[in-house]
């Protein structure tokens, strides 16, 4: 089994079924990939998804098909194929620069051959004599990749782009020949006039620069194309490129360098200030600042120190670290990472399917159309020459290659980009899911607060005053381990002094003495309170606090009231996905005090407290029975069924493996305002594949019949159907520079 970057899905893999990842070269357009994909489902128990943007394809199939069954079966459609390799990845730099060398050639000989047959004045004596000469240069060596392609997939009974292309340079140097020799185009002296359509010049015409522009700009066409939709996967290679190479490990005191390979669980490894951390890990000596952006897309270098978890693939801009490590090879962060973008690259989108439909057939269809328009013109009297200017243009413009870019090169960037962002996808249909949400429902506890007690609120009895009461109270919870202790020991002004007589008594608090001062913490019915605390205490309960009462020296001096924090961009994420036009609910398993109490603060009117993770799933099911499209995020091992009910699952990064494994989205960062995010770039992204099939049907649409109706000259054509091709690519490529709308600091509160 390998693994391959950006490739496509054929489906989920089934008991006795494995994965290959085959890199196809040969392909053109989306006539190709559907041809690729039923020769590869003509096999026994085998499916396939084939990407035309990467050129690669994802083969599901029985462990006893070898991959040289699966190979042949590629190059019966007319491409090539080979297993996906270190190699198989290297190879396109050379193949890039094949595509420039014979570009640069074909050029050199195109260009003066169409400058001359454009301008009259430059057309000297003999002048269609040496136009043929470059022109057959253009059209045998210059153009024998189209010609071996035609003919491959001619002997395999198919027809691809490569086939009009082929049909349309030889039949416009075929005839320019024919004139030339025998229709009285060679006569020394001859000239030619040229138009933007068919020119009834009879035998005396001839297309020269039709025959070499053709090539010319498809050539030209492709190599730009292929750049830029290298440029859309950036984002994945940028992933790959973060895993290091070398570790400095550590053993017995001493320092060496090692292959990454030999860094194993446990063993412990050296992190100097600008060196990427080679794998995911704990701090075991030593503090630093490490840059999270091209993991999280978070700006702002993250303080660690001893006992912090560390990420394989960050940056250390501050100073040295001594990490032990805890994951390596597929296990880490960033590889999970970097699998996920590569599976929601695999994948097709519903539009992309019909797309493909569409161009399986269409090869065929415009062949058809280009005979039919010659017997038409034929029949019409016009002669041979503008009737076979009809019939190139049909074949020249005809381009199923935006069809067949449309979708995947919209994807790969958006995945890509959503990467970069800390969003991460699983495939096309979560962008698709996420698009048509119009219900999102948000799990509390770790999701909208961060799941870690504070002190919300506190009151001072009469002649206290609350500083000096939590200073005193934080000596003492200080060696306690319990969680609402550590709340407290945080809220104390630092530092904190020493306590001596601890003693904790399990269910009813802590108690001890400092600086001569005897204090305990003890629950509110074990303290006598005056009526000011005990008002407090009523507020505080109220809204589902944990409340706890000081005493110092036997006098309750303070009521402090614990509770979750919420995460500082929940009321920012809330009120812009409202403002989005989506309904939110809160479906917590916590008690409807503290349930309550978030939801007033966030604005979120439906609440639902008290869930055990049952509940949850029926809460759903409800709303996807009522019709609502619904979104379900959280972060533990309790959402986990909620998350495979819902259309779309959202999981924290944050979060539990059960979690993220259940859901379809994942937010890096573990931040909800991550959410707004995604859902502005799916709106994006689908916004920006309607536009590229609209474009790609369109084209195809108008132009098709204008090359027909005789208003297009053949090296017009080709340079309409190249343009094409590439306002697709360009068009997808700005999801690649995609911004989300600027976020507010939103309201860092405290809630219950």
């Amino acid at each position: 089994m390998s693994a391959a970057a950006a490739d496509p899905a054929p489906a989920t893999s089934a008991p006795g079924l494995v994965t290959t990842d085959l890199a196809v070269g040969g392909m053109t357009c989306a006539a190709c990939v559907s041809r690729v994909e039923k020769k590869l489902a003509r096999l026994d128990g085998v499916s396939a998804g084939v990407n035309l943007a990467t050129g690669r394809a994802r083969v599901l199939h029985p462990a006893d098909v070898p991959v040289d069954e699966l190979v042949a079966a590629v190059e019966r459609a007319g491409c090539t194929a080979e297993p996906v390799t270190e190699r198989a990845t290297v190879a396109a730099a050379p193949e890039d620069s094949d595509e420039r060398l014979r570009l640069l050639l074909v050029a050199l000989f195109a260009v003066p051959v169409i400058v001359v047959s454009m301008v009259p004045a430059l057309q000297l004596r003999g002048w269609q004599w040496a136009c043929f000469s470059s022109a057959a240069f253009v059209v045998t060596i210059g153009s024998s990749v189209f010609h071996a392609r035609a003919w491959r997939a001619l002997r395999h009974a198919t027809a691809t782009m490569d086939t009009l292309v082929s049909l349309g340079v030889l039949a416009s140097f075929g005839w320019s020949a024919y004139a030339l020799l025998f229709g009285g185009a060679g006569a020394l002296g001859m000239r030619m006039p040229f138009s933007l359509g068919a020119d009834p010049g009879g035998g005396s015409h001839i297309y020269l620069e039709a025959a070499v522009g053709v090539p010319l700009f498809v050539l030209c066409g492709r190599l730009l194309e292929g750049r830029a939709r290298a440029r859309t996967g950036s984002a994945l290679r940028s992933l790959a490129e973060l895993g290091a190479k070398e570790v400095c490990l550590r053993e017995d005191g001493a320092e060496r360098l090692a292959p990454i390979e030999q860094l194993l669980p446990g063993r412990q490894f050296v992190v100097r200030p600008g060196e990427r951390v080679a794998t995911d890990g704990v701090v075991v000596e030593g503090g630093s600042a490490l840059d999270l952006s091209l993991l999280t897309g978070e700006s702002v270098p993250v303080e660690v120190g001893p006992g912090a978890q560390v990420t394989g693939g960050t940056l250390n801009v501050g100073g040295t670290l001594l990490v032990r490590a805890t994951a390596v090879g597929a296990d880490t962060q960033l590889a999970r990472i970097t699998a996920l973008v590569t599976d929601a690259q695999a994948g097709k989108a519903r539009a992309q399917r019909l797309a493909d439909t569409v161009a399986g057939v269409f090869v065929p269809v415009v062949l058809g159309i280009a005979v039919c328009v010659l017997g038409f013109w034929l029949g019409t009297g016009v002669g041979w020459s503008r009737s076979l200017t009809a019939a190139v243009a049909v074949l020249v413009v005809a381009c199923p290659c935006a069809l067949g870019l449309a979708t995947p090169t919209a994807l790969l960037a958006a995945t890509g980009r959503g990467a970069e962002l800390g969003v991460l996808v699983r495939g096309p249909e979560v962008l698709e899911s996420l698009r048509r949400i119009d219900t999102v429902v948000l799990d509390k506890t770790g999701t909208l607060t961060a799941g870690r007690m504070a002190l919300v609120t506190s009151a001072a009895a009469d002649g206290f005053e609350i500083g000096a009461v939590l200073r005193l109270v934080g000596a003492v919870e200080q060696r306690s381990e319990h969680p609402l202790a550590r709340a407290l020991t945080a809220a104390a002004p630092q530092p904190l002094p020493a306590v001596t007589e601890f003693l904790a008594t399990p269910g009813l608090g802590v108690a001890g003495t400092v600086e001569g001062v005897r204090v305990r913490v003890v629950r509110p019915e074990d303290a006598d309170l005056t009526p000011a605390l005990r008002a407090a205490l009523v507020g505080a309960e109220a809204a589902g606090l944990t409340v706890v009462v000081a005493e110092l020296d036997g006098r309750a001096a303070a009521v402090l009231a614990v509770g979750d924090t919420l995460r500082p961009g929940s009321y920012r994420a809330v009120h812009r996905l409202r403002g989005m036009g989506l309904t939110t609910v809160l479906a917590t398993g916590d008690r409807p005090g503290p349930a309550r109490a978030v939801a007033e603060e966030l604005g979120i009117s439906e609440v639902h407290a008290g869930a055990s993770p049952e509940r949850k799933a029926e809460l759903v099911t409800e709303l996807r029975a009522a019709g609502r499209s619904v979104a379900v995020v959280g972060d533990g091992v309790n959402d986990t069924v909620a998350l495979a009910c819902a259309d779309l699952g959202i999981a924290l990064g944050s979060g539990t493996d059960a979690a993220i494994g259940a859901a379809g989205l994942t937010l890096v960062r573990g931040d909800i305002e991550s959410l707004v995010t995604a859902v502005e770039l799916a709106r994006r992204t689908l916004a920006t594949i309607r536009a590229n099939l609209v474009w790609a049907f369109g084209y195809n649409a108008v132009l098709v019949p204008l090359a027909a109706a005789g208003l297009l000259n053949p090296m017009i054509a080709a340079l309409a159907m190249s343009a094409s091709s590439l306002l697709v690519v360009a068009n997808s490529l700005r999801l690649r520079t995609w911004q989300p709308a600027r976020r507010g600091q939103g309201r860092a509160r405290l809630a219950g």
